[in-house]
């Protein structure tokens, strides 16, 4: 009896560590023959081992038999501690299934029973699991007093495993609200109370959990190193399971991170160490799905080693989507034949047979799409509609929007254009429910955004404004391209870093009017919005890559090493496809302002170089940039008595070549504005906290060297001996709301930045850090310019901007620009052009 508690006590200490995963000892509890009431007891203790090993190899349905059947006979018995613990579990189970109902009843019954039978380590253990329900179910507030009364518990019982595992899954409900410094703060603290852990295979697993967590919160180089020295200890101990899944993690940080032959070989490594044969395919498939994009060759090789791993694996989820994720990637490499249908068929066979509904939407979506590449349009609405239906039924709005949006492809194939909108629309309406845990979802049902979430959108734009489209679908197009942009930057970050609402742009401004480009696959759509008036809109027919072409030349005539001509000739091309159509409305409108609100490669463009034939776009319109208008702050700058901080870097530092204008320029807005200057040395990162924190300036200065990328991490500005990450920035410029009761930032200026070379989307850098900084607009350069011209550029800024009440920040930019380009030295572009105001132009 005594191995029997100690066996019951396991599985209640070691289920702390997960969020919908239950982590059990692998104890074995031996046969025993039941002749007698008294041995009714152990029998229902065997059915719970059952239940967990059932689990664990992802047999939910027969877990709830055995779970159910031993929650029966713990009732029958008066035994209501391992009665709360069989309906604790089948709670977790139900939420595997789906079943959402019964798992809220299954643990409010668990928590009513433990409320007149008290047992702290199952009430813990209650707790954890209601904690999980309520992340599912969108309550991230409960989840985190949920998960914080576990981790009291846990602490009070002497719990160390649980209480990691609390603190983990408290991370995640912070993130879920938002809370994302919170979310950090926390998993720091955690890694310092691993680094103090003596317990060497707690603080393997722990130092996993962690990486793991770092690599959903998006602190991906944090997460590899933390990932590396769990490993290291694993190895030290020889514990080749625990090895092998942590090279698992550290193949997904490394994809996580676009480094596909790093991860490949992780993964090679992960399949190699494991002592499961599930998780050897498992490792096998993500090694497969990198291979076939980098390696079809290898990726050809491996196929026939997955296949037959695959044949003894028993029928469990975790095996139906591996055979699912075969079948894929066969699809990918253009493996239509009979044998992936037969994979697939077999496949939703046993996901019936299990009854894991779940498991079934994904065979049937699959096949789904199989048909679709085969152009078998009718099966394939058919097994579409099927898989939709089963995962609306769930509620698994992770997997729903797939197939919507895999149905809206196939009606659109049949010419059912209206049904291809109805579909499409609700994959984006789902997306935007979902789209702040994607970075969550498991790498093996989750390709890149760029594959499988950005199209998404992209396609129903092209859906909403094809056949002369009326304002109800123009205006339902201009939403979807702002949801576009917010997704790009959350997906940028890996957070659901922002809280948004739509403006109209009448009341932010009546005399701006808002261009919306969007480049399609076969056009280059635009749309216009006009204060008070219908929106506009016109494309141009011309491919995808075609359109791509001319930008990125353009951009490369940019450089004065290239012809006047070669470069007037591209901007043109580009000013009659964003501009000429729409310029006698804008007359019409007497509109000053356009703001744009870019897609793609234009945003590496500087509008403001755009050529009609005779002049260019700054000569005729304030030109301004927004990631959207849902993000515009549309508040004025209040008057011209601005204080500012002032920093800047002009010497060599960290191998960044010296900026000999930047002390003019500093020294010049220190003129202009009264400043607090920090200069080469003083600029630290340190010393540039500390001075915000003391002063509520609204316009901060940097004359800095910096890149702005569309990886974060390679997005920083240059302090002494230091970089600032753009993740970093915020909680930079944001430190002085802990000491200030101060204005937010009306202006933040990046001189000398650039985007980084051979980016195409290195813009969102800027957008990023735009956004994380809290500033109201952000002045920044394309690409880095020579320092004289930058001094003079910044000085007609500053002079304009301080000159009256009224003047606007784009209109302050568009003199400054103006006064350059008529200057005998800077009348080049290539001088004035890439300085881009983004956000609140006024």
């Amino acid at each position: 009896m005594e191995k029997v508690y100690r066996t019951i006590k396991s599985l209640l200490s070691m289920v702390g560590l997960g969020v919908l995963t239950l982590l059990f000892v692998t104890t074995v509890v031996p046969a025993i023959a039941v002749d007698n009431p008294a041995m009714a007891n152990k029998t229902a203790t065997r059915l719970l081992i059952k239940g967990k090993v059932a689990y664990e190899s992802g047999n939910f349905s027969q877990a709830e038999e055995y779970w159910q059947s031993a929650e029966d006979k713990f009732e029958t018995q008066g035994d209501r501690p391992r009665q709360a613990l069989s309906l604790n579990y089948l709670s977790l189970v139900n939420q595997e299934l789906g079943e959402w109902q019964s798992a809220d009843r299954y643990i409010d019954a668990s928590l009513e029973l433990l409320e007149s039978t008290p047992n702290r380590e199952v009430f813990a253990q209650a707790l954890n699991t209601q904690g999980s329900l309520q992340l599912s179910q969108g309550n991230g507030e409960a989840a985190l007093a949920s998960w914080s009364s576990a981790e009291k518990i846990y602490q009070e019982t002497g719990d160390r495993q649980g209480v990691l595992g609390s603190k983990l899954n408290q991370a995640q409900a912070l993130q879920q609200l938002g809370l994302y410094r919170r979310s950090q703060k926390l998993l720091e603290q955690l890694e310092t109370e691993l680094d103090r852990e003596t317990d060497p295979q707690l603080r393997v697993m722990g130092l996993r959990s962690l990486g793991n967590a770092l690599q959903v919160a998006g602190n991906l180089e944090r997460s590899q190193a933390v990932l590396k020295e769990s490993l290291t200890i694993a190895q030290e101990l020889d514990l080749p399971q625990e090895t092998s899944s942590i090279l698992f993690s550290l193949g997904n940080t490394a994809r996580s991170l676009e480094s596909p032959e790093a991860a490949i070989a992780f993964y090679e490594q992960a399949a190699t160490r494991t002592t499961e044969p599930i998780a050897k395919v498992e490792a096998q498939l993500n090694q497969l799905s990198l291979l076939s994009r980098f390696d079809k060759q290898k990726a050809e090789k491996l196929i026939p080693q997955v296949r037959s791993e695959l044949t003894n694996l028993a029928p469990s989820r975790r095996s139906i989507y591996a055979r699912v994720n075969l079948a894929k990637n066969l699809i990918d490499l253009d493996r239509y034949s009979a044998s992936t249908r037969k994979l697939l068929e077999e496949t939703i066979a046993r996901a019936k047979a299990i009854e894991d509904v779940r498991a079934e939407s994904y065979g049937l979506g699959i096949l789904g799409h199989l048909e679709e590449q085969q152009q078998q349009f009718e099966t394939a609405e058919k097994h579409t509609e099927k898989a939709l239906l089963l995962s609306t039924q769930i509620k698994a709005e992770d997997i729903t929007y797939q197939w919507q949006w895999q149905l809206g492809r196939i009606l659109q194939q049949q010419g059912d254009i209206q049904g291809a909108i109805a579909a499409e629309s609700g994959a984006v309406d789902n997306l935007e429910k979902i789209r702040g845990d994607l970075v969550a979802t498991n790498l093996d049902a989750q390709y890149s955004f760029r594959e499988s979430v950005e199209p998404i959108y992209r396609d129903l734009v092209g859906l909403l404004v094809s056949s002369n489209p009326d304002q109800d679908n123009l205006s339902q197009a201009r939403e979807v391209i702002e949801s576009l942009q917010l997704a790009e930057l959350e997906n940028y970050f890996r957070e659901a870093c922002i809280d948004a609402e739509p403006k109209q742009i009448d009341r932010v401004d009546a005399h701006a009017a808002v261009v919306y480009p969007i480049i399609l696959k076969d056009r280059l759509s635009v749309i216009v919005s006009l204060p008070e008036q219908p929106l506009s809109y016109y494309e141009h027919r011309i491919d995808r890559a075609d359109a791509e072409q001319t930008i990125e030349k353009l951009f490369q005539s940019l450089n004065p090493v290239f012809s006047n001509k070669r470069r007037l000739k591209y901007s043109q091309q580009v000013y009659k496809w964003l501009i000429e159509p729409a310029e006698a409305e804008l007359a019409t409108n007497k509109i000053e302002t356009l703001v744009f609100v870019l897609d793609g490669s234009l945003r590496n463009l500087p509008m403001a170089a755009l050529y009609d034939g005779e002049k260019y776009l700054v000569e005729k319109y304030n030109v301004a940039l927004t990631p959207g208008m849902q993000l515009l702050d549309p508040t004025a700058i209040k008057d011209s008595k601005l204080q500012a901080v002032v920093a800047g870097v002009s010497e060599s530092n960290q191998g960044f070549s010296a900026l000999p204008g930047v002390r003019t320029e500093v020294e010049q807005v220190s003129q202009t504005f009264p400043s607090q200057l920090l200069l080469d040395r003083e600029f630290t990162s340190q010393n540039f906290k500390e001075q915000l924190r003391q002063s509520p300036s609204p316009l901060i200065h940097l004359a800095t060297h910096g890149q702005f990328s569309s990886n974060p991490e390679e997005t920083f500005i240059v302090t002494w001996g230091d970089r600032i990450k753009v993740k970093d920035f915020e909680n930079i410029l944001l430190a002085r709301e802990e000491s200030l009761d101060a204005e937010p930032i009306e202006l933040l200026v990046l001189s000398a930045c650039q985007t980084a070379e051979g980016d195409k989307r290195a813009a969102l850098g800027i957008a990023g850090i735009a956004v994380r900084s809290g500033a109201r607009s952000t002045l920044a350069t394309l690409w880095a310019v020579e320092d004289r011209s930058t001094v003079s550029l910044m000085n007609q800024f500053y002079e304009q901007l301080a000159s009256t009440d009224t003047t606007s920040k784009a209109k302050a930019l568009r003199e400054a620009q103006i006064a350059l380009m008529h200057s005998e030295n800077y009348s080049h572009p290539y001088y004035w052009a890439p300085f881009i105001l983004v956000g609140n132009w006024l």
